[in-house]
């Protein structure tokens, strides 16, 4: 069986490609924007790649057809596969119909954090050995791939709500029927499908209504959104985690609840946290404890870990177990994944496109910066990328967003309809805008100095913008500058 993949680089549709490839089918796709580390996961695994959407693509006819969400009528292959009759699917309905559909799946959902928390989870099942399979939303360096089939009847599935595809405007999630479900948070995002939060949380609850009677539900005790969601009608267990809530709070809690997950911080960067399991029962004594002291850094990661290690026990996998999976977790690719370092300035890739993942992202390595007592200076370099960020929308919340950095740097877009002028006058920190990433690179390459660590954010390819600047630095003067301007 041969099948082709519309958008096969983005990175849902190249985990799928992945899959279907594990299954023993023939797989080729194609796409617009070709590049690292999808694409190059993808031609490891001898998956036929071809740049842009060409009816010639399609000959002679694949046996199925996968179209991603981001095509619809009018483009050139979509347009070929409706008018040839061509069978065609969704991502999602693929999924579900060829790989879920006799698993217990543990999705994980939630405006932020949705890979880094699938990524935790499959990896501590696989280091319990229990060898799951899994979709992940990017390359976590745990992994050799974004997915795989695994070999038990578990599956761990980055549950986004985005739609399904230019026929189905369900979200994704809907299809998977999780019986471990994760809520990590909800907040207003892709404004490109949806006007206001309340349509996102119907979809949420779209989601809940699958959950099973017997399965598990995990949610943060302090979101509002999550809570409104649930008011809507929940007919599965339930499970709850917080940041360092009050002891007492979290005995109630789990007294009324059955469980509760609490995670201590004791540094203000999140690298070092206690994770505490309150049980059932009417005072819901302590039943788990468990220190971890790992690589990663920000309150979003705690909070991340400890869905994840609910979750995973949910399966069987004791907390000990996870914590000590936690302690070898390596992260996900442009999740702070540092790319290089040249004359003492260091260079991050980081995902962020919202800005709460922003503001948690610049918090967590400002707050480790202070910690290590460096006289570093924080430089947050930001493409504004999402259909979201571009509409506007979070215009207010930008410079919020930014704060913790020393510097920001914010690429305009074309059309974004953002006031960049408004932006910089009241940004609370030195803030500079460019229309060029050349222009970017060029600027850093002036005023970067030692010790600098510079945060790229975007969640597309940026104009190769971390290669250039890495390239710049590296055959530019023999000596940064001392003082940065």
């Amino acid at each position: 069986m041969h099948i082709h993949i519309l958008g096969v680089c983005g990175t849902f549709m190249g985990s799928l490609a992945v899959l279907a490839k594990q299954l023993g089918y023939r797989v080729s796709g194609s796409d617009a924007n070709v590049y690292p580390p999808m694409s190059t996961q993808l031609q490891e695994q001898g998956i036929d790649l071809q740049e842009g959407f060409r009816p010639e693509h399609l000959q002679p006819a694949p046996d199925l057809v996968i179209i991603g969400n981001a095509l619809s009528r009018g483009n050139p292959a979509v347009e070929h596969v409706l008018n040839e009759g061509l069978n065609f699917t969704s991502g999602p309905q693929w999924l579900a119909q060829f790989v879920l559909h006799d698993k217990w799946v543990l999705g994980v959902a939630g405006t932020h954090g949705k890979t880094s928390t699938s990524a935790m989870l499959a990896w501590i099942l696989e280091y319990a050995e229990v060898n799951p399979g899994y979709l992940i939303g990017g390359v976590a360096n745990n992994f050799s791939q974004s997915a795989s089939l695994g070999d038990s009847p578990f599956f761990v599935v980055e549950a986004d709500e985005y739609d399904s595809a230019f026929f189905d405007k369900r979200s994704k999630f809907v299809h998977y029927v999780p019986r471990t479900t994760i809520l990590n948070n909800l907040e207003f995002d892709h404004a490109d499908i949806f006007n206001n939060i309340e349509e996102i949380e119907r979809q949420f609850h779209h989601l809940v209504r699958t959950v099973p009677g017997n399965g598990l539900i995990i949610y943060p005790h302090d979101e509002s959104a999550i809570e409104g969601v649930l008011r809507k009608g929940c007919w599965s267990n339930r499970q709850q985690f917080g940041i360092s809530v009050p002891n007492e709070v979290c005995k109630k809690l789990a007294a009324n609840g059955g469980v509760f997950w609490n995670a201590l911080m004791t540094d203000e960067q999140g690298s070092e946290f206690e994770l505490i399991k309150y049980g059932q029962g009417s005072t819901g004594e302590v039943m788990n404890r468990a220190a971890v002291s790992w690589e990663l850094t920000g309150i979003h990661n705690v909070k991340n870990a400890i869905a994840a290690v609910a979750a995973a026990h949910h399966v069987g996998i004791e907390v000990a177990t996870a914590r000590e999976a936690l302690l070898e977790y390596k992260g996900v690719k442009r999740r702070m994944e540092l790319r290089g370092s040249v004359e003492g300035v260091k260079v991050y890739d980081d995902f962020a496109h919202h800005p709460t993942a922003i503001e948690l992202t610049l918090q967590g390595i400002a707050a480790k910066l202070r910690a290590d007592g460096r006289d570093s200076r924080l430089i947050a370099v930001i493409e504004p990328r999402s259909n979201t960020m571009m509409s506007g929308v979070h215009q207010h919340e930008l410079n919020i967003a930014s704060q913790a950095a020393d510097m920001v740097i914010w690429f305009k877009p074309e059309d974004a309809k953002i006031n960049f002028s408004k932006l910089l006058a009241e940004s609370k920190v030195p803030g500079y805008a460019f229309s060029d990433v050349d222009q970017i690179v060029t600027f850093l390459e002036e005023n970067s100095v030692p010790g600098d660590h510079i945060v790229i954010m975007s969640n597309g390819g940026f104009g190769g913008i971390h290669e250039k600047l890495l390239q710049a630095l590296q055959h530019g003067p023999s000596l940064l500058n001392s003082e940065g301007p």
